[in-house]
């Protein structure tokens, strides 16, 4: 029996669509429009798929069989059970698992071992067969693949393997990604390995711009050592990472991506290809590839699916050896609708009047990795127009956007945050985004620019928002200024959204959260919400992330306390008295809403 028939037994079309039709998965209608339409849908996905070869011989891979699955996916239909949602492939294999009465799983690639993948059965047998071992358990191997009635390759894997093999269920599309990505990521490490064992790195000198290649596009003569910078760089955008970790260790190299704030381990590489991964990303970037003893910041561009994005790279010496860290700015996170960034509408509404106001200072407050970056650009967007100018002043500049002008902090040639802003000046802005208020003389030249009748946006390291007032009193501001420019100030912070598609309400105990710190004050809550854990998330419960702020109007009453020496307290009970909502408050709202849950909120506002 030939593989065709194989798969054609394994996945029978009428049996199929009878399955979801009496499941009512899809409607009559569905059933009759993919039986007339598979024979063509199936001959035109067919004659689609692209010839293959094998990177460990010169033999030719077969084309992946296709199945009514495929046909049902091509056809972009509606579930019929749960109208607005897609019939894609995870669900209909999800189906199929359960008829079948074997486990499904969606696999999740950070939870893979890079060498069980590719170490246990060969690439071109993998991808023949399309099976993926993906996890070891007292002796017994687990094996991924959307066809689990092919009992001769099940049987080969568990002799050559020499251990009990157990099958899941995995959609054919994630077994072919995975079996791509870790293979060839594998095979660019090992030669790599091989390479650069005891030979010193000489890649030579790149473009800024930077055009990653799909898995697909990488070419089998091209340096090992690119196409593994090129799968880290891909493999983050495809995950949704914020961040890639790459860290030296004694014996070995650690990447970690953060996805949703948290910091996840990927791939543990060998140490001899860690110095040349850091010279290629170090290239990419421009920076000094011979310096090794003192940080350094650079930025790589490149294209993602059409669009621009900025890769900000960061190095560090550690103990042993180069670590760096790059930042992936995603346009799409960057520049938001200023409704979709998490504001209350009443807060909203205050900070609009803000960043409207034709003179004075806004601040946005908050510690490192609390989406100031992004409210900043967020707003400057919702201001842009031919009619104004917009400068900035960034260290370094996190996305490069053509309505702006911006000008990138350079020590060595004297642009500092204080320095420029005199400069800035005598170029007719209408408003100055300062990248951050370090020191006395940048918080001067700010409130300088306020009072020659610019609008001045900036952030502090604040915990909340009038800690603000208090930090530029620190700094040196005279208070009389701090009334005279100070517009406003925004604090605020990041909470993990719980997962839209494995939510769910539980029973609460208000007591008990009032224990743990989260006064509901006269709320009758018997019942919060959760994300139970999905494929979609990872098991986590959490998909993406939103903020929650705390805005603070500097009002008449505001200026009056500050004509006196004043102590954080009183400016603090003086803005809840005018009817600021506080982050903690803000935060409650969203987990009362189902946005978030009690953890994200106990988390962020600890000291709140």
């Amino acid at each position: 029996m030939n593989q065709r028939e194989n798969w054609d037994r394994a996945f029978p079309a009428k049996e199929i669509c009878r399955l979801l039709l009496d499941r009512g998965i899809i409607t009559p209608g569905q059933h009759k429009e993919i039986l007339g339409k598979h024979a063509s849908v199936r001959r035109k996905i067919e004659t689609s798929q692209q010839p293959r070869q094998s990177p460990d011989s010169k033999t030719p891979i077969p084309r992946t069989p296709v199945t009514i699955v495929d046909v049902i996916t091509s056809l972009n239909l509606e579930r019929a059970d749960d109208p607005g949602r897609p019939l894609d492939e995870d669900f209909i294999v999800q189906i199929l698992a359960d008829h079948w009465n074997i486990p499904y799983q969606k696999i999740d690639p950070l939870e893979l071992d890079l060498n069980l993948v590719t170490g246990t059965i060969p690439h071109s047998f993998a991808i023949k067969h399309l099976v993926l071992p993906i996890d070891v358990k007292n002796g017994c191997l687990t094996v991924a693949t959307p066809n689990p009635f092919n009992v001769e390759v099940i049987e080969d894997i568990g002799r050559v393997s020499h251990m009990k093999v157990r099958v899941v269920v995995s959609s054919k599309t994630d077994i072919l990604r995975l079996i791509n990505e870790f293979f060839g990521f594998k095979r660019s490490i090992a030669g790599a390995e091989h390479q650069f064992s005891g030979l010193p790195v000489d890649l030579g000198n790149l473009e800024q711009y930077v055009k990653l290649k799909s898995s697909e596009e990488l070419p089998s003569d091209d340096q090992h050592i690119v196409n593994a910078v090129n799968h880290l760089l891909n493999y983050a955008f495809d995950q949704r990472a914020s961040d890639v970790h790459l860290e030296p260790k004694r014996d070995s190299s650690i990447v970690r991506m953060r996805i949703d704030g948290v910091l996840h381990t990927v791939y543990k590489l060998p140490k001899n290809v860690h110095s040349a991964m850091v010279s290629r990303i170090k290239n990419l970037s421009r920076l000094d590839m011979a310096e090794k003893r003192r940080p350094q910041d650079g930025r790589i561009k490149t294209a993602r699916k059409g669009l621009e994005a900025e890769i900000r790279v960061s190095t560090v010496p550690v103990a042993f050896g180069e670590k760096i860290v790059m930042r992936i700015m995603d346009p799409d996170i960057l520049f938001q609708d200023m409704a979709g960034l998490g504001f209350t509408e009443g807060d909203l509404a205050r900070f609009q009047r803000f960043i409207g106001m034709p003179h004075g200072i806004v601040l946005v407050c908050g510690p490192t990795g609390s989406g100031k970056s992004t409210t900043l650009y967020s707003a400057m967007r919702y201001l842009s127009s031919p009619e104004i100018n917009i400068t900035t002043v960034e260290d370094p500049i996190e996305m490069v956007h053509e309505d702006f002008n911006q000008i990138a902090v350079q020590p060595v040639v004297g642009i500092t945050f204080s320095t420029i802003l005199r400069n800035i000046l005598r170029q007719d802005p209408d408003i100055i985004m300062i990248g951050e208020m370090r020191d006395l003389e940048t918080a001067q030249n700010a409130v300088q620019a306020a009072l020659t009748g610019h609008l001045v946006l900036s952030t502090l390291h604040t915990n909340d928002a009038p800690s603000a007032i208090t930090r530029l009193l620190d700094l040196g501001i005279p208070s009389f200024l701090i009334q005279a420019t100070l517009v406003g100030v925004l604090s605020q912070r990041l909470v993990r959204k719980i997962c839209p598609h494995c939510k769910e309400s539980f029973p609460v105990d208000p007591v008990k959260l009032t224990a743990m710190g989260l006064d509901l004050g006269e709320e009758d809550v018997t019942e919060l919400w959760r994300g139970k854990g999905c494929i979609k998330c990872r098991g986590t419960g959490y998909l993406g992330r939103t903020a929650v702020f705390e805005v603070l109007p500097l009002s008449e009453a505001f200026k009056q306390l500050l004509a006196q020496e004043v102590r954080l307290e009183e400016l603090t009970r003086l803005a809840e008295a005018e009817g600021m909502v506080r982050l903690r408050e803000n935060a409650v709202r969203k987990m009362l809403d189902g946005v978030t849950t009690y953890q994200e909120v106990l988390r962020v506002t600890w000291n709140q």
